[in-house]
């Protein structure tokens, strides 16, 4: 699953920026139930017009599962919006919005599925000499939030949102703003992320890893030329980094 490592000098490595559903927590047993949850009450108990809802934003209801190139993926939480919209006339896509915004603020810690030694892989990162951030196309609050209940906000020096005023991945807006917070250049960080979008914004910075993680519903194939690397999860980028240092 190695690819294109030769040109990264990892010795000059800064911060690691993560994207936050699907590479820190597992997306699709997250979100599916809040994604169900928002289209039944838009519907208002309509089960037809609940299918048609998560048909628009690519997930299936009767799986359980996002489809390729869902929008609730890889897109923000104003773009999915939008999508419902125009297929409700009696809702705006501001409130539907701030009803999935407001819905993903109530979900607790037993709502989050973290991936698997998600506190110890982020230790060993912050041990290595890295800062951290989180770039993810939920809402801020949202993000600040969930990583609060999954006990790794201490961990972070940097957190947007796609209401943060950095733009939309796959733009270098997100990679860019966290460089800057550390002071360092794009091209001293690392972006980890499970979705193309993650791996293009990385890209287009200018970082000097893009690094795709199968935690999310994307598969290697999809990732793979995309980025400079793929994994099973994050757990095995402590390691990987490491090694990279010895060879620098």
């Amino acid at each position: 699953m190695l690819q294109r490592l030769e040109g990264a000098d990892m010795a000059t490595i800064k911060g690691v920026l993560f994207d936050k559903d699907g590479t820190l927590i597992d997306f699709t047993a997250t979100w599916r139930e809040a994604v169900e949850k928002i289209a039944n009450h838009l519907a208002e108990g309509d089960v037809t017009l609940t299918t048609t809802l998560c048909d628009a934003v690519g997930y299936d209801i009767r799986t359980k599962v996002f489809l390729p190139g869902s929008p609730v993926v890889a897109g923000s939480v104003d773009m999915v919006a939008e999508l419902m919209a125009s297929i409700l006339p009696k809702w705006s896509a501001a409130e539907i919005e701030d009803l999935a915004n407001r819905t993903a603020l109530e979900m607790g810690a037993e709502d989050l599925a973290p991936v698997a030694r998600l506190r110890e892989t982020l230790v060993a990162l912050r041990e290595m000499g890295f800062s951290l951030g989180v770039a993810t196309h939920d809402a801020e609050a949202t993000a600040h939030a969930n990583i609060k209940m999954l006990g790794v906000d201490d961990l972070f020096d940097f957190v947007a949102g796609y209401d943060s005023g950095h733009g939309h991945k796959p733009g270098p807006g997100m990679p860019n703003a966290f460089a800057k917070a550390i002071s360092a250049d794009p091209s001293e960080t690392v972006m980890v992320g499970d979705s193309v979008h993650d791996l293009g914004a990385g890209r287009a910075a200018g970082c000097a890893l893009s690094v795709g993680v199968l935690t999310g519903p994307a598969t290697e194939a999809e990732l793979a030329p995309a980025g400079d690397i793929v994994l099973p999860s994050i757990a095995d980028l402590p390691d990987v980094l490491a090694q990279r240092q010895k060879g620098s």
